[in-house]
């Protein structure tokens, strides 16, 4: 089955930025770009504004100062079913009704693609089979969500944002909560979704050594402000750890391994 949109490079870029909500700026002067293909991992000390920069990027905040611009248009002037179609996004918390089927939850990603009063098209139809089989949920597709453990479930929601056929996919802390197995599970579904299928990844994550993993570039925030951004391996510094997170940590290369691995000091 083909479910590839017609190729289209998106991106979202802006320029001194100010972002936050009501009455409270959290960042400021705030310049961000996002490409299409490349897996972008946001890091930061907990408030520091990572998950504030995935709402703004994806229209539930709006800025407070500038622009947010996705080829060259204002976020704003685009119309919700374009920018669904584009922009996929999975937040820390999802709620669906406990007696919903993986299918029927999968199946709410052609929402942005028919009119109210119509069911699934056998395209649409097509589309879910696929994103199960992407995520590897297709086996689990008559079970309840509320039957799903913390792993599945996450990959079954995963799977929904993945048949909106977005070309971004936003993603806020998604290893939070799980054991490491499915930490490990749902990092390898991002890298596949990346190299397989040419989606942008964007995701918030707090540990560091899955964003030296796995991103192409990272984006370092503390006090509201860029600290760094580039390679993962030019950010992840020992200097970075010190400073932002206040941490001695080293960071070692491995014989075998492509990245480096994060090696604490010992806990005295």
């Amino acid at each position: 089955i083909c479910c590839e949109k017609e190729a289209k490079s998106v991106e979202i870029k802006g320029v001194k930025l100010g972002l936050g909500y009501e009455g409270r700026t959290v960042l400021q002067d705030f310049d961000i770009e996002i490409r299409q293909g490349e897996i972008t991992t946001f890091v930061g000390p907990n408030g520091s504004g990572k998950s504030t920069v995935l709402k703004t990027l994806t229209r539930l905040l709006p800025c407070r100062q500038g622009t947010v611009l996705c080829n060259g248009t204002p976020l704003p002037q685009i119309a919700s079913r374009a920018f669904a179609q584009k922009v996929g996004i999975l937040p820390q918390q999802h709620l669906a009704p406990p007696d919903f089927s993986v299918r029927q939850l999968v199946s709410f990603g052609r929402v942005p693609y028919q009119d109210w009063h119509s069911g699934n098209s056998p395209e649409d139809d097509a589309v879910v089979e696929w994103a199960m089989e992407a995520t590897g949920v297709k086996k689990l597709r008559d079970k309840r969500i509320c039957d799903c453990s913390g792993g599945e479930a996450q990959r079954v929601w995963i799977a929904a944002v993945l048949a909106q056929q977005p070309d971004l996919l936003f993603l806020d802390e998604p290893t939070t909560f799980l054991d490491i197995s499915y930490q490990y599970e749902v990092m390898q579904l991002v890298k596949k979704l990346n190299r397989e299928n040419g989606l942008g990844i964007i995701m918030v994550l707090h540990d560091l050594g899955q964003a030296l993993e796995v991103s192409d570039r990272v984006v370092v925030i503390k006090d509201g402000k860029k600290y760094a951004e580039g390679p993962p391996e030019a950010v992840i510094t020992t200097r970075m750890l010190r400073e932002v997170y206040q941490v001695d940590c080293d960071v070692v290369r491995l014989p075998g391994r492509k990245r480096p691995i994060l090696a604490y000091r010992e806990i005295s």
